[in-house]
């Protein structure tokens, strides 16, 4: 494929889609990244597709589609999307069989990784976790070089761990999502007489003792968790990415405190970093799948 092709990024969540081109041999490099409402059928998902892949067609060569999905993926079936349930069962592949190019697609947290492991704040590490915080929470593991998927798409969703053993359940959101995410701090937030959790944030980084209590609530849960995974995983860096975590400031302190306390010591020095690509990595991630082919989750 010559070095004027490009690949098509999709990103598609509960709310928007997102897309964008970019250069065969410089997935980060995208250019015109539009977005709109999240398309509320598989017909309107596949004809808003083959629409920008024949506009495009008209001055460059496509070599592939590359999407990300806010629920489990199975080699390229949506197996279930909370937010998007006319997916369930859907073949990417097939849906947007008439593009006639090649169609890598994956979890969305997975795909950040992917972009974070090749281009970004993990590139050159074989073992990392990264967890994307925003209205809910992402999750997903880079182990031995590659993206760990599981038997179903389905491994590494930290947002259903748990540490609290008297817990019920919910079908739709785990413990910790219902703990940390952003709807927690909007619930959060509001019992604190505040907007949302926003708002809730910059109170505690104002010294509110309230709102510092219950950001310390939500620190202490992701450090709680996190640190069975520490434990478990022993990667070599922790990423941070999402619009939460950019509270890192107020929350990275009980966040440490509570891995510190959970973990043994040959564990406790683990590193916490940003990751590079902020809310672009699922779309990068997208992109570099897209010329990766069918097993983009191999990194290494």
């Amino acid at each position: 494929m010559s070095a004027a092709a490009h690949v098509l990024a999709l990103d598609l969540g509960g709310t928007s889609l997102r897309a964008g081109f970019a250069p065969l041999d410089a997935p980060a490099g995208l250019d015109a990244v539009e977005r709109w409402a999240a398309p509320e059928s598989a017909g309107a998902l596949r004809d808003k597709v083959l629409a920008l892949v024949a506009a495009r067609r008209q001055s460059a060569a496509l070599a592939g589609i590359g999407i990300t999905i806010p629920g489990l993926v199975d080699g390229t079936v949506s197996r279930w999307v909370p937010n998007l349930p006319f997916l369930d069962g859907i073949d990417l592949a097939e849906l947007l069989g008439e593009a006639g190019v090649p169609v890598a697609a994956g979890n969305d947290a997975q795909m950040a990784m992917l972009a974070e492991a090749t281009l970004g704040a993990a590139n050159g590490l074989d073992d990392a976790i990264l967890l994307a915080i925003g209205t809910g929470i992402g999750s997903s593991v880079l182990a031995g070089g590659r993206i760990v998927r599981g038997g179903r798409g389905a491994a590494c969703s930290f947002g259903w761990a748990s540490a609290d053993p008297s817990d019920p359940g919910e079908d739709r959101s785990g413990w910790l999502e219902r703990q940390a995410a952003g709807r927690a701090l909007d619930r959060l937030g509001r019992d604190a007489g505040l907007a949302d959790g926003a708002t809730l944030i910059e109170a505690a980084r104002a010294g509110d003792q309230v709102a510092s209590l219950a950001i310390h609530q939500v620190g202490a849960a992701l450090g709680t968790t996190l640190a069975g995974a520490v434990a478990l995983l022993d990667p070599q860096a922790v990423l941070l990415a999402g619009g939460v975590s950019e509270a890192i400031d107020v929350l990275g302190p009980p966040l440490r405190a509570a891995l510190t306390r959970n973990l043994p010591p040959h564990l406790r020095s683990i590193e916490i970093r940003p990751g590079h690509f902020g809310p672009r990595a699922g779309l990068v991630g997208a992109a570099v799948a897209a010329g990766l082919g069918a097993e983009w989750w191999r990194v290494r």
